[in-house]
């Protein structure tokens, strides 16, 4: 008998610790609606005590506001009629000085030989879920809002590139609702020159995992190509799997008018500094063949002041043939077709050779060590001469009391370097942007024509070449020229 005492206790034991254990709120309610048992956790939410509870009615323990609003009383009762227990439903409490809970809660039979003695109510507490739940569908909302309000247009795809989402602006664009373009493959909305790229970009997207800045003109409902910049971005699950694609487009039509309307007026500024630059050049030996002529013209006049002034004639109708035809080699400086597999270091040594003089003569020194091996590159000879020849009198032109002149060439295995570097007075920062420019020369109308440098330019990049400069007032002034060297 005592042993038979004492496992009845540990079982009690145990079944209260089983009891409490349970994360949710456990009441055993009879017929009469009074609690006959509950656990831990439901004393612990509502703040009560278990004499505060047990052998209490429904009415004495949950709040009148609740029991009203609610029908927990009735599915308690519908345990008891039918033995089945009832789904579930949610429930809001606060305890007395508590926070305001919420809880789903189900109502089960505890039956014997039929009979229903006890009906089990479980409050399962969802509030951090609850709350949880309306933060996610707020940030979704906010979400919604933001990609539903901007200008760009915003696409979700799978990894196959079948559209799942299609933004307002994205149909506003192409003229198809969403309705529309769900579940159909996002390159049939591509023009048709770019729908090999696309379908490639989709393919590829399965193996890597970096953002791609494609420009592809979208197709609209109507036929338009509208040019669209994207930026195409990989969704990623937990397990870092891609399941799809986030584009975001934004219509170019504007920027590319935009962009045009600049070009022109660039056009525009720049030919009326040709045109200005071309008048104030020719200006000079105009005015000096009409006087000129105006003296020639006199009856009497002394045949040394009529050689002079038909000298000065000559001169001056030389001097606008020669801006004439510089001004020619720079808009059309030759063709493709002219270029011949030629030694660009023996292009240097003759070209120094033609300068070796004026140099001597302003006393400038010049160090050209040149390299033995041939620079063979794809060019004019003629005019690669000229690019150097301009260069090395620039170079001479701005050393006028004395200096060295460098030329150093280097390379590797796809390019030839030359570097013309001079002690002259150098170029200040405000003029280095532009002394590529047409007529920008500060020579321009004294030793020169404002076409040296520019037309330096536009050989070298006739040639798929570049040219470059760095200098700085007072410490000389380094022009560097890229070519390819030729590779058969």
């Amino acid at each position: 008998m005592s042993t038979d005492h004492t496992d009845a206790k540990r079982h009690d034991g145990l079944y209260e610790t089983l009891l409490n254990a349970i994360p949710s709120s456990v009441l055993l309610v009879g017929r009469d609606l009074r609690i006959a048992l509950t656990n831990r956790n439901f004393l612990e939410k509502s703040r009560r005590s278990a004499e505060e509870t047990l052998e209490r009615r429904l009415p004495e323990v949950f709040p009148p506001a609740i029991l009203d609003h609610t029908k927990i009383v009735r599915r308690i009762q519908s345990v008891f009629d039918t033995n089945e227990a009832t789904a579930g439903e949610k429930i809001t409490y606060r305890a007395p000085g508590g926070l305001m809970r919420i809880y789903y809660y189900r109502v089960l039979p505890l039956a014997d030989r039929d009979t229903v003695e006890f009906a089990i109510l479980i409050m399962e507490d969802v509030t951090e879920q609850e709350r949880l739940s309306e933060d996610i569908r707020r940030m979704e909302r906010h979400l919604s809002i933001v990609v539903e309000s901007t200008s760009e247009i915003i696409l979700s795809t799978d990894p196959e590139g079948r559209i799942l989402s299609w933004n307002q602006s994205a149909g506003q664009i192409s003229g198809y609702t969403s309705q529309e373009v769900e579940g159909q493959c996002f390159c049939q909305f591509c023009a048709p020159e770019h729908q090999a790229d696309v379908r490639r970009l989709f393919s590829e997207r399965k193996e890597t995992k970096t953002q791609e800045h494609p420009e592809w003109a979208l197709v609209t409902k109507g036929g338009k190509e509208v040019p669209v910049s994207w930026i195409c971005s990989p969704m990623m699950d937990d397990e870092g799997k891609t399941i799809g694609v986030v584009a975001v487009g934004r219509d170019l039509t504007e920027s590319r008018k935009l962009e045009a309307q600049l070009l022109q007026a660039e056009k525009l500024a720049a030919l009326g500094v040709m045109a200005g630059g071309i008048a104030h050049e020719l200006r000079n030996p105009l005015a000096i063949c009409s006087s000129s002529a105006q003296f020639l013209m006199a009856e009497e006049i002394a045949p040394e002041f009529r050689r002079q002034c038909a000298r000065k004639l000559q001169q001056g109708m030389q001097r606008a043939s020669g801006i004439i035809e510089h001004l020619l080699k720079f808009t059309r400086p030759s063709q493709p077709g002219d270029h011949v597999k030629l030694d660009l270091l023996a292009v240097l040594k003759e070209t120094l050779m033609l300068v070796a003089d004026q140099a001597k003569i302003q006393d400038i020194k010049v160090k050209a060590p040149l390299p033995e091996t041939p620079a063979f590159v794809h060019g004019d000879a003629h005019l690669l001469q000229q690019v150097f020849m301009n260069l090395f009198l620039n170079a001479i032109h701005a050393m006028p009391t004395g200096g060295q002149l460098r030329v150093i060439v280097e390379r590797d295995l796809r390019q030839v370097r030359v570097q013309v570097a001079d002690t002259g007075h150098g170029i200040v920062a405000a003029d280095l942007a532009n002394i590529f420019d047409p007529f920008y020369s500060k020579s321009a109308g004294k030793k020169g024509t404002g076409l040296g440098l520019p037309l330096c330019y536009a050989i070298v990049k006739q040639h798929a070449g570049a040219i470059e400069v760095d200098s700085a007032p007072g410490q000389g002034c380094t022009f560097t020229v890229r070519l390819d060297l030729s590779q058969d």
